[in-house]
């Protein structure tokens, strides 16, 4: 799933000046980076098929600073070029950044900031976002990172219109995408608006991926965040939502419980997360109706009364908005893909499970995980701040389609 800005085409027609080049790239590698994202542009880019009908690019891999460069794995690299080779690239490539609380070195920075303004296109792989960020490059722009990366962005760089859903954001002349994988569908993406569908087809063929995949970062969402949230006093109001998922409430208990105006509650929610409370809570409802469908047989009616939505048709309504399919589909699809025993164990317990909570000790499901320290009952070496803070990381920045202004329970 890609987001494409409706400025992208002005954008994108930008001129080139002095000696870049639209068909080269450059990709720029620091030290500590990890071996995958950065492998992802050197492969796509740097690899000639022109035999399988795909155009070919020149690659240029820069230092970021001085090498030799030492990746995951304890490998050491040395970049042919320097930053000075940026200077020729229409396309300059972040395929990551070492650390997400460190400060990139200032002649990168001011490296990436003159190739914009020089007409090159700027591309941030997963945490690559970062280093776009320290730019500058993202202010006031639509961005998106890893998705357990994206508080911290949203938090860090507050005029970045950070979105944790999607898979990659194409912004005309900025670009960004979500976590490792994700950088594939970014490179076709930018294949595809260079060359067309022929050509990104026959890369993605070459590359064994699909050319196009449907949906975006939902269905990984986790409840991790950075440890930092979990000494804030907030932290313990959004346990107390967490454990009353199935009770129907709104923001403003949620304020008055933490003896804020809903005003001051809502700021201080948004500066932690990146993220309106509504749309967090919306979220956090859809995912225990997802482990409910997943682990027992109530029916939607149910599941929708035990995550304290009004009625079904406000849990299909968020469900299929977020996820991209009906409840009834959602499970479905689940049940198919797992073996009838494991899926008569889950039952069971999840009918056992006081509230509708979630089982413990279960396999964690496809397509996201829940870490047992967030189970709601007997917790016995997490705190209810602890998992409370985690459970913050699964906020969405975006609100949610249809839900403007809402001030009632979901």
């Amino acid at each position: 799933m890609s987001h494409d800005s409706t400025a992208a085409p002005e954008s994108a027609a930008r001129k080139l000046s002095g000696r870049r080049r639209k068909e080269i790239v450059a990709v720029l590698l620091f030290s500590g980076g990890p071996i995958f994202e950065s492998s992802i542009p050197l492969s796509v880019f740097g690899v000639d098929r022109q035999d399988a009908g795909v155009p070919r690019y020149r690659l240029l891999v820069c230092g970021g600073e001085e090498g030799p460069l030492r990746t995951t794995g304890g490998l050491e690299l040395t970049a042919p070029h320097g930053l000075e080779a940026i200077s020729r690239a229409g396309t300059v490539v972040v395929p990551a950044w070492r650390s997400i609380t460190s400060p990139p070195p200032e002649e990168a920075l001011d490296a990436l900031r003159r190739a914009h303004e020089e007409g090159a296109r700027i591309v941030g792989l997963c945490t690559g976002a970062f280093v776009l960020a320290a730019a500058g490059l993202l202010d006031g722009r639509p961005a998106t990172t890893h998705w357990m990366y994206a508080p911290t962005l949203a938090k860090r760089y507050p005029s970045v219109h950070v979105d944790p859903r999607e898979m990659f954001v194409d912004d005309g002349d900025v670009l960004t995408s979500a976590g490792t994988a994700a950088g594939i569908d970014l490179c076709l993406h930018i294949v595809r608006t260079d060359h067309g569908n022929e050509a990104a087809g026959a890369l993605a063929r070459r590359l064994v991926v699909p050319p196009r995949r449907s949906g975006g970062q939902e269905r990984y969402l986790d409840r991790s965040l950075p440890e930092e949230i979990g000494a804030d006093p907030l932290a313990e109001v959004v346990a107390w939502a967490l454990e009353h998922l199935h009770e129907q409430f709104d923001v403003e208990t949620l304020a008055a419980r933490a003896y804020m105006s809903r005003r001051t509650f809502d700021r201080r929610f948004r500066s932690l997360t990146g993220s309106a409370p509504l749309q967090w809570l919306i979220t956090q409802r859809v995912l225990q109706a997802q482990r409910l469908l997943e682990t027992s047989d109530y029916s939607v009616d149910e599941v929708a009364g035990r995550c304290g939505f009004r009625s079904p048709v406000a849990l299909r309504g968020h469900f299929r908005r977020q996820l991209g399919s009906s409840p009834a589909a959602y499970r479905a699809a689940y049940r198919a893909r797992r073996p009838q025993a494991e899926r008569g164990q889950d039952a069971g317990t999840a009918q056992g499970a006081p509230g509708g909570g979630m089982p413990s000790g279960r396999p964690e499901p496809t397509g996201h995980s829940m870490p047992q320290q967030l189970q709601t009952d007997g917790v016995p070496h997490q705190s209810r701040r602890t998992a409370a803070a985690g459970a913050l990381g699964s906020s969405l920045t975006a609100s949610a389609p249809g839900v403007p202004g809402q001030r009632g329970a979901p």
